[in-house]
Formats: structure tokens, sequence, C-alpha cells
């Protein structure tokens, strides 16, 4: 069981600038909740000028806790995000989030997780179809990072979730996709596992959110990202044939659909 939080930066575009301006940190949960749950994260901002910060999301189910000054607390569950995620932050606040595991949140939520996918749903207009988010009450946003992740704890502890081995076997399916670059094609990676395609696709929508497909290309062009973002501009052609692309251009075009601009130019924003 990993002992630190994830210490990467996939996903979040220009990771840099974000640490320049907000306080962002990563802590793990108890450890209970580790099979479900990858990390919390802990945002705090003070700003003068407003702050817009983008992401290509992972294929993971968040439920965030954010208040703005003296705002009161609210709460959500944001599903699987299919496009780039933007939020512009101002003023002062924080932000509580749990990122979930892939297929993390199916046994907390009960029901396909695929209902979620592309959706942003407020805990207070959830509680009458799923009771547990009855259960918040504000306050996870005040005190220490402790107190904090102490709230979130004690949060997802009183959601009671319903262990089911097939929702393991899909965390731990998805984390080789994620681990192993050599997982390109979805019929092999299923036959690698002794399943049918179509099994593996059932699957993945109905504890992921997204099928076994996307997922792949999803993991591969974070990582075509973050390379970017890490140093001198890498070799795309090779890095294309590297991550499964069928050249070049395909890759370009996915990293541009995604991020709303070329590889190239992305790196060159970052110099």
């Amino acid at each position: 069981m990993r002992q630190q939080p994830r210490g990467d930066n996939r996903g979040i575009l220009d990771p840099r600038r974000l640490l320049r301006e907000v306080h962002f940190r990563r802590h793990l949960p108890a450890g209970r909740l580790r099979r479900y749950v990858e990390h919390y994260w802990l945002i705090d901002w003070d700003l003068t000028e407003p702050f817009e910060q983008r992401v290509v999301p992972h294929p993971a189910v968040n439920v965030v806790f954010r208040r703005d000054g003296g705002a009161p607390e609210v709460g959500e569950v944001a599903g699987v995000g299919l496009a780039l995620f933007s939020v512009t932050l101002t003023g002062r606040g924080r932000v509580c989030g749990v990122q979930f595991r892939p297929g993390g949140f199916r046994p907390f939520w009960r029901r396909p997780v695929a209902e979620l996918t592309g959706r942003h749903r407020p805990l207070a207009d959830l509680a009458a179809s799923w009771p547990p988010a009855a259960d918040h009450t504000g306050g996870i946003c005040d005190g220490t990072d402790t107190e904090r992740c102490q709230a979130l704890d004690d949060l997802l502890t009183g959601w009671a979730p319903e262990a089911d081995p097939v929702t393991d076997e899909v965390i731990r399916l998805v984390e080789e996709i994620r681990t192993d670059r050599t997982v390109l094609r979805v019929d092999e990676f299923a036959r690698r596992h002794g399943l049918s395609t179509r099994r593996l696709q059932r699957l993945f929508l109905d504890r992921v959110g997204v099928g076994p497909k996307w997922v792949i290309r999803r993991y591969r062009l974070q990582e075509a990202i973050e390379q970017a973002a890490d140093g001198p501009q890498p070799d795309w052609a090779r890095l294309a044939a590297d991550l499964g692309y069928s050249d070049q251009a395909h890759l370009v075009r996915e990293f541009t659909a995604a991020t709303g601009t070329s590889p190239a130019a992305y790196a060159r924003s970052l110099a």
C-alpha cells in the first residue's frame, strides 16, 4: 500500500504556475480508505488577481468541498471529466478535495458510476437520492491540514463503502493501465486478463464511468503532457510511437483537442 501521495503533475497544465499562485498539497487518507481513495488534495489561496487553472482530468471521481471568503462551504461530486476542466480562483478561499482511485467511488455511490460522467452534482441536490450526501454539514475546510484530513476520513467512513471484489479487480486493472506503458490496446489487455472485450467495457462503465479505451488514451496523453512540461522538448515522433499513437500527427491532434494548444506550443509556453 502506498505510503506517500503521488508526486507527479499529470493532468495539471503549467504546474509550476499553480504552485506559485496557490498553496497546493496532497495527503493520504486513513489506511482503511486507501483501497478506494488515491489522495486528498488541499488548496488555499489569497490572491490579488484572478487565477485560472486548467486540468486534463484523470479517469477518477472527485468529491470537492469549497469555501470562498466568508461564504458558506459547498460540496459536490464531480464525475469523470471528459473535457478540459478550467476553474478561476479569486480573493481568498479554501478547497478540500477527495480524488478517488478509478473505480473507487462505486462502493460509496452503489450505482453505475457512468451516471456521473461529465457532470458536477451538488451534494445538496443529491441528498434525496443518495442519502450519504446529507451527512455534509460543513466544516470540512476548517482548521489545519490534519484537522481537514480527519474530517474527510470521518465523512467517508460514515458513508460506509460496501466492499466489492469486482470493484477491487477493476481498481487493479486501471492501476495496471496507468503504470504499464505497454498497455495500448483494449483487446490485448482483455485477453491478458482472460476477459472478453465486452465484459471489460461493461466493468469499466459501471465501476469507473468511462470505457477502457478512454482510460488508456487518457493516461498516455497525460504522460505526453507531463513530458512536455518537464524539460527540453521531447522527440515527439518517438514519444508518439512509444505511447501507441499511429504517428506524430495523431498525438498532436489528441494533445491539441484535450489542452487547447499543440504539444510544441505548450512546451514553449513553459520554457
